[in-house]
């Protein structure tokens, strides 16, 4: 992470979840992997383009004959609750989210809220004071609603957001939200380029409140 990123300080901190503070992309494969083999879809092509976006907004995007998203993302969602096998914390995420000041922090994700918190559970990682989850949005990601909704729960503009991501349309939707966005990389096989700061976990950094109490980052 670049020198200049550690000077600016924030209203608070937006995270997304998974691949951003948790993995479950083991979990997550496995139940949209079996759904995609009953589609006949090429799985090396599909699964990459799941992760990020709200189930329902995955299936719609398919286009597939004969199917009803909502009835599909629903079958999902009970396969995801049902196995969170393997779901774990990005190395030092739990213990930086609970430095945090509980009300300057809120998780922003594209899972539905009882797949959120069955994830963190699984994953050891506190259940914040703020979520945004999929029933919160009309539109997810990279439609930039989510964080907008984030950041007014937190009680700031976004432009006084940090927001932490893994994937593209979770980026955008941070940029198009106007916070300055963190790309943690922990889960990442590809490099996704990006102009952003990178991050590879959070054993690296610590947290500061600052005299007027906003939040800066500071390296451990």
């Amino acid at each position: 992470m670049s020198h200049p990123d550690f000077i600016k300080s924030y209203a608070g901190f937006l995270f997304d979840m998974d691949g951003t503070i948790l993995n479950s992309i083991a979990a997550a494969e496995r139940v949209w992997g079996r759904w995609a083999l009953r589609q006949g879809l090429d799985l090396e092509a599909f699964l990459p383009t799941m992760h990020g976006k709200r189930g329902i907004d995955t299936i719609s995007g398919l286009n597939l004959p004969g199917i009803d998203p909502v009835t599909e993302a629903e079958e999902i969602l009970r396969g995801e609750i049902e196995d969170v096998e393997g779901v774990i914390a990005i190395d030092g995420a739990a213990e930086f989210l609970a430095s945090l000041p509980p009300n300057r922090w809120a998780i922003v994700t594209s899972a539905p809220i009882d797949l959120a918190r069955a994830r963190l559970a699984a994953a050891g990682i506190p259940q914040p004071t703020i979520m945004v989850t999929a029933e919160d949005v009309s539109v997810g990601k990279p439609d930039p609603q989510g964080y907008l909704l984030g950041a007014e729960r937190i009680g700031a503009s976004a432009s006084e957001m940090l927001v932490f991501e893994d994937v593209q349309a979770g980026v955008t939707a941070g940029e198009a939200a106007g916070a300055d966005v963190m790309v943690i990389t922990a889960t990442h096989q590809h490099v996704l380029a990006t102009q952003h700061p990178t991050l590879l976990d959070y054993r690296q950094i610590a947290v500061k409140t600052t005299a007027d109490g906003r939040l800066r980052i500071v390296a451990r």
